[in-house]
């Protein structure tokens, strides 16, 4: 289970980074600078669109590196630009992608730990269920929000992303 939400953050990864593409095109086609869009927030008192990005990344890397015990990669925060926001998504993707399932054997009963939590912990399976996946999914979704509040044409299909169908 674990190896598997892992899979489908960076496949939600994949979707945000189309969303780029598509807010790139719409913007030549208005045309008004894409990079604008990075300020533009839901509300005064959340996150900025580039900072959604940003943490949506972080809750990505930092999920199995917290799980299995390795270093997440580093980021300096400091992107300024939609192309630059491309290669951080594309950084954590490819991250994530050196994991398969077996890394992540015994990580449900890993304790993790964060200063903030002060001298407690969770299990691993708690740690990806109560933390990690709800503030990926947070952050995500509030990028989604604010790329559609400012006209962009995505939708559900645009969030979902492909399914993995088969025939019966």
């Amino acid at each position: 289970m674990i190896y598997q939400s892992i899979r489908q953050m960076n496949k939600m990864l994949g979707q945000l980074d189309s969303w780029l593409v598509k807010t790139t095109e719409y913007a030549q086609k208005k045309p008004f600078d894409a990079n604008t869009l990075l300020v533009f927030r839901l509300a005064p008192d959340q996150y900025p669109f580039v900072r959604q990005v940003q943490l949506s990344c972080d809750h990505a890397k930092f999920a199995p590196a917290r799980l299995v015990g390795k270093e997440a990669p580093k980021h300096a925060d400091d992107e300024q630009t939609i192309e630059s926001l491309h290669a951080r998504i594309r950084s954590v993707r490819t991250w994530l992608d050196g994991f398969n399932a077996a890394d992540f054997e015994g990580a449900e009963t890993r304790v993790v730990t964060l200063p903030r939590w002060e001298g407690k912990g969770l299990m691993g399976e708690d740690y990806l269920l109560e933390y990690a996946m709800p503030n990926f999914s947070f952050h995500l979704t509030h990028a989604y929000a604010i790329l559609r509040h400012n006209g962009l044409d995505i939708g559900k299909k645009d969030y979902v992303g492909p399914l993995s169908l088969r025939a019966p």
